[in-house]
């Protein structure tokens, strides 16, 4: 197999920047219809339905993109294990930026009747194939260019892209509607920021065309370790550790996308909070997020995961326990207090879930292998998040029942977190043996001579 980059020189940091621009653009493009679905697209696509039925469907549409993100990520998968992360990298840009694009050009349902929601939800799911691409390749591009001693730290810049992508996502949201007006945004105005994507996209592709093939990679080549079928190569980790790997982190994708998505159609529409008030708060929860996720992964390349890990998820517990109290005292102080904890606490957890899922695998099958738990998890936690949220609001009347479907899921994936510790101490590679001595030596795997990550 020809391999044209091997004698360029990695770049380690050009390509932790690359991977950062290209996540936020994609995560630019989802939540920017995660907005839209919980303000916007109940009365552009299901005016026939009552409010709190035109929520959940607009929801629904959300959900099929995590739906389509385990096809993504499977087929994606498979090339990026085959012939590179590079060139999949791309491609799942291009479909993200143009699935977003043609959203914003969409008929409504006034104008086509019901080809107007059978659009939106074609075009979510080429959102979702595209996206289901871009979660491990990223990460698994950064991290696999990563200088020794800060593995964590370079996995952990492609999982900055996800609060970049709802800040930028937001302020343009918001920058728009206040230059139409309101009237003017919710009839037409919307499309603006779907429609800006194509130009952000062409920025992106400028960005990451200029970065080098993964040198794990490069090496499977030279060892002759692709597979035909590394998919269920990667199965071969075995049960036990994949399903506590999934367990682990299906938390923090269900906690961010309630406090992201549903928080804006719930505090705009149950509890009189401004719709402009809710989206700079949780845009200033998102600035902390990102900017903490550095922090964190510097520690967890210092001291380990484990213990940060472990911690992490006991406080997304107790947070989400006071969550929906400290909103639904219509304080616009608490409600601000509320979001930024979701805004420094997630990020704890968020910042290594990246690299614990990427460990998992040996690089021959690291792509098809991260991509099946990543696009699981988003599916079972974040996916599902906002569609159950409503009904539980729906049918009880109050968030109690979604602050108790928080807490359980957030107690599922700490008794996973734990378990998948003990099991393997710190997250080492797989088939290593159960030291946690930074330093030690492992044997190659997949081709790498690892060094066990804390």
């Amino acid at each position: 197999m020809s391999n044209p980059e091997k004698t360029e020189r990695p770049a380690p940091g050009r390509t932790a920047v690359a991977t950062l621009a290209g996540t936020t653009l994609e995560w630019y493009d989802f939540f920017l219809y995660g907005t839209a679905a919980a303000l916007i697209f109940d009365k552009q696509f299901f005016p026939s339905l009552s409010p709190a039925a035109g929520t959940l469907a607009a929801f629904s549409t959300l959900a099929v993109g995590f739906v389509a993100r385990p096809l993504g990520g499977l087929v994606f998968g498979h090339f990026g294990d085959r012939i590179g992360r590079k060139a999949t990298l791309v491609v799942s840009l291009l479909l993200m930026g143009i699935g977003s694009t043609l959203i914003g050009l969409i008929p409504n349902y006034d104008s086509i009747g019901f080809w107007a929601p059978v659009l939106l939800v074609a075009l979510r799911v080429v959102q979702g194939i595209g996206l289901g691409g871009e979660g491990a390749g990223a990460t698994l591009m950064s991290m696999e260019h990563a200088p020794e001693g800060k593995r964590n730290l370079y996995a952990g810049f492609p999982q900055m892209g996800t609060p970049a992508g709802l800040v930028l996502a937001n302020l343009v949201f918001l920058g728009t509607n206040k230059l139409v007006g309101d009237s003017a945004f919710t009839a037409w105005g919307w499309r603006i920021p779907f429609v800006l994507s194509f130009v952000l996209v062409a920025v992106g592709l400028v960005i990451r065309l200029r970065v080098t093939e993964s040198p794990s990679f490069h090496k499977v080549l030279e060892k002759d370790e692709v597979v035909r079928f590394p998919l269920a190569e990667s199965l071969k980790v075995g049960f036990p550790r994949l399903s506590l790997t999934l367990l682990a982190v299906v938390a923090n994708s269900a906690v961010a996308y309630v406090f992201m998505v549903f928080t804006l159609s719930y505090g705009s529409k149950d509890l009189d909070y401004d719709k402009q008030f809710l989206i700079l708060s949780v845009t200033g929860a998102a600035v902390l997020w990102f900017a903490t996720i550095p922090v964190w992964t510097r520690v967890a390349d210092r001291h380990g995961r484990r213990t940060m890990f472990i911690g992490g998820s006991l406080a997304i517990l107790a947070w989400c326990a006071a969550f929906f109290p400290l909103l639904d005292t219509g304080s616009t102080g608490l409600a601000v207090l509320a979001l930024a904890g979701m805004g420094l606490i997630i990020p704890v957890t968020h910042c290594v879930q990246g690299s614990i899922i990427a460990d998992t695998f040996p690089a021959h099958v690291r792509y098809s292998g991260s991509s099946l738990i990543l696009q699981a998890g988003a599916i079972l936690g974040g996916g599902l998040a906002p569609m159950i949220s409503t009904a539980l609001l729906n049918s009880g009347g109050s968030s109690a029942g979604v602050t108790w479907y928080l807490v359980a899921i957030c107690a599922v994936s700490l008794v996973g977190a734990v378990a998948l510790f003990r099991l393997v101490p710190d997250g080492a590679p797989a088939g290593a043996p159960g030291a946690t001595d930074a330093a030690a030596p492992l044997p190659e795997i997949g081709g790498e001579a690892w060094t066990a990550p804390r």
